[in-house]
């Protein structure tokens, strides 16, 4: 029996955001993220600022049946990925099967999809992904079908430059009517942090000790308290808007304007990720927001590096291996972001990435392609922040940037053709689930098209953000995750896995360690009971 499927639209929610207008002279939007640092003066040099963009949009949200009911009763949620058609089939037996599998392309379109055996993602010439109710990808069959065990060559082998071509190629058949085995209960968290584990989208500046800010402010003679600082570094579990958590990133700038305090705050964050058993991490910050009390864009750069190795010293054989992105601003003036390009390609590792943040909707990427160009021609590895805002457009932007990730991209999500064109393009999403459902962007967990993504084909890593800010940690964002979305240990294995494949560092040291996480992972996945 066929049937066919069609997403429709069932919520559309207008929201309009101007961009304020900056003035010269006046104070541009400071923070990583995109937010305002309250009380600090304008940058050195940044008289110039680029006058954002007014910009609006409709929000739309697509779903089915059972999602347009869950808009009636005010429950947004994101529905699956995009507006999606394609003929289905039912899986398993009887009218209704255990699942449904497509047969047709994603879209009008047709791209092909990545085939997902037990969350091994496969490049397949017709794509066979097989689906629960696919407004609620987490309901019972909604996990796509796969073995308990690994797959042929392990729970994916790793990809050489990361390039597709060079993915395992699977019997699309094969493992298709196995049962899914989603988590319905809460993981071994210990064991889960016992893992060997990645992490590439981390801010310095949203990971800062509590205990360490106070005793900074003392030093700055700033009167604060552990409350106090709790109060103004960890955010709500939900906030009004993207705008409001921002703030929370306010006293952490303020007082990370020395280059003892950035090497200190650096080599915390090391031990606090050494910790929660990350063996690859990649720490990002923006140094042009670290100049108020003098510092030169090299001094920050260096006192940063001088933290991660002053806790590789201190850590000894448990240190992970460390590289740092240099994040450039959107607000800031692409020339002064072509130089940070320039100086941070200069500096060596372990900088070995280049970053652009700030408020997408307002200040467009395009101005700062030179700094990509830079940052290229310097060696350097390239991501951007996009996909925060409704819409495709920042997203591709950022692909025509030439970025091999996108830090969040949860917005391509709503669009199938973006879908298809991260997938054509092999980038990966560097998705942070929590803070995501902090900054509004998807109404809790279960809302994350995380899992939907993978499924999909799209190559997703977990991350926190901002560990701090958004008081979690990788291991607990790993199960939170898993619980809300029923992914399969295979599946969460999978994502896993992509942190170290996806990585910016080059030689084998990283080699090494992804080799030593698939041994780990692949064997936790065989042995990890599934709770039904």
């Amino acid at each position: 029996m066929e049937r066919r499927l069609r997403l429709v639209v069932v919520e559309c929610g207008e929201r309009i955001r101007q961009g304020g207008e900056h003035r010269i002279g006046g104070m541009a939007p400071r923070n990583e993220r995109g937010g305002s640092v309250s009380g600090l003066p304008q940058l050195p040099g940044d008289r110039r600022e680029r006058r954002p963009v007014h910009a609006g949009w409709r929000e739309h949200q697509a779903g089915v049946d059972g999602c347009r009911r869950a808009a009636q009763g005010d429950e947004r949620r994101l529905c699956p990925v995009g507006d999606l058609q394609a003929a289905i089939q039912p899986v398993g037996g009887g009218d209704e099967g255990r699942g449904w599998r497509i047969v047709a392309g994603h879209g009008e379109r047709g791209a092909a999809a990545r085939i997902v055996d037990g969350g091994h993602q496969q490049l397949g010439e017709a794509p066979q992904v097989v689906v629960g109710d696919p407004c609620h990808a987490g309901q019972p069959g909604g996990s796509p079908g796969g073995r308990r065990g690994i797959g042929r060559g392990g729970i994916g082998r790793p990809q050489a430059d990361h390039q597709p071509e060079n993915q395992d190629r699977q019997d699309p058949d094969e493992g298709r009517d196995a049962n899914p085995a989603a988590y319905h209960g809460p993981m071994d968290l210990e064991a889960l942090r016992a893992l060997p584990k990645a992490e590439l989208h981390q801010h310095l500046d949203g990971a800062i000790r509590p205990e360490t800010a106070v005793e900074l402010a003392a030093e700055a003679g700033i009167s604060l308290d552990l409350d106090g600082a709790r109060a103004r570094m960890i955010a709500p579990p939900h906030c009004r808007d993207q705008a409001e958590l921002l703030t929370y990133f306010d006293l952490p700038i303020a007082l990370l304007q020395t280059t003892p305090a950035l090497s200190r705050v650096s080599a915390e964050l090391v031990e606090a990720m050494a910790s929660d058993g990350v063996r690859y991490g990649e720490i990002r910050w923006a140094p042009r927001l670290h100049l108020e009390r003098g510092l030169a864009v090299t001094a920050v750069i260096e006192a940063v590096a001088a933290g991660v190795e002053e806790a590789a010293r201190r850590l000894g054989d448990t240190a992970p291996l460390i590289a740092l992105i240099v994040t450039a601003m959107r607000s800031h003036p692409p020339g002064a972001n072509v130089e940070l390009a320039r100086t941070a390609a200069a500096f060596g590792e372990p900088v070995v990435g280049f970053d652009l943040a700030g408020p997408e909707a307002t200040y467009p990427a395009p101005p700062h392609a030179a700094a990509f160009r830079a940052a290229e021609e310097g060696g350097l590895a390239l991501t951007a922040h996009a996909g925060e805002v409704p819409g495709p457009e920042r997203i591709r932007e950022a692909i025509d940037l030439g970025v091999r990730r996108i830090a969040h991209g949860v917005t391509s999500a709503q669009d199938p053709a973006t879908i298809a064109l991260v997938r054509e393009r092999d980038v990966t999403l560097d998705l942070c689930p929590t803070s995501n459902v902090q900054a509004g962007i998807v109404p809790d967990l279960a809302a994350h098209p995380l899992a939907r993504l993978h499924r999909a084909g799209v190559s997703v890593t977990i991350s926190t953000d901002d560990r701090t800010v958004s008081n979690t940690t990788l291991s607990e964002e790993m199960a939170r995750s898993a619980l809300a979305q029923e992914m399969t240990a295979d599946e969460l294995a999978a994502i896993a896995l992509n942190g170290f494949r996806r990585g910016f560092w080059r030689g084998l040291a990283l080699s090494r360690l992804t080799d030593l996480a698939q041994r780990a992972w692949g064997a936790w996945a065989v042995t990890e009971p599934a709770i039904s």
